[in-house]
């Protein structure tokens, strides 16, 4: 959490503080195959090992871009993204997604979120915009930068 006092009423307080970063999750090729299977996405760069070995830049094979971005719900929950007062949150979708680097299978991925945008709609609503950042462990540059766009609804009888 951004702060001690991180609550539904106090969300523009916590504006541009970045949330401690989260745990590391590991991304074998055990995960990327499982998620090609979901969404068949059988392209050989993320599930053909001798072939990712030979001709793929990274000489293995590469987590999809949209498995990376289906860890941020995993992510914000470790974070605490939803703070106390809320009772739950809805995606509402993205502003902006940019997949900056490729994921390497066996890589290890963590976030670092920060809210950007707060804004109160109808009574105990509020459209909150979070800046998340994955992170490749041993990489300086990140895998992914994406704004995403949560609305928060708050709990019965909370202060909004």
């Amino acid at each position: 959490m951004p702060e001690q006092t991180y609550t539904f009423a106090t969300l523009e307080a916590a504006l541009e503080r970045p949330f401690p970063p989260t745990e590391w999750v590991a991304v074998p090729q055990a995960r990327i195959d499982a998620f090609a299977d979901c969404t068949e996405d059988r392209q050989w760069i993320h599930v053909d090992r001798e072939r990712a070995g030979r001709e793929a830049p990274l000489g293995t094979t590469i987590a999809h871009g949209l498995l990376t971005l289906s860890l941020l719900p995993h992510f914000s929950y470790e974070a605490g993204l939803l703070p106390p007062g809320a009772s739950h949150a809805l995606n509402y979708g993205f502003d902006k997604v940019r997949f900056l680097a490729p994921v390497p299978a066996g890589a290890r991925v963590r976030d670092v979120l920060a809210l950007v945008a707060v804004q109160r709609k109808a009574p105990g609503q509020a459209l909150v915009t979070v800046r998340h950042t994955v992170e490749i462990e041993g990489h300086a540059k990140p895998a992914l930068v994406a704004d995403a766009i949560n609305l928060f609804i708050a709990a019965p009888g909370a202060a909004s």
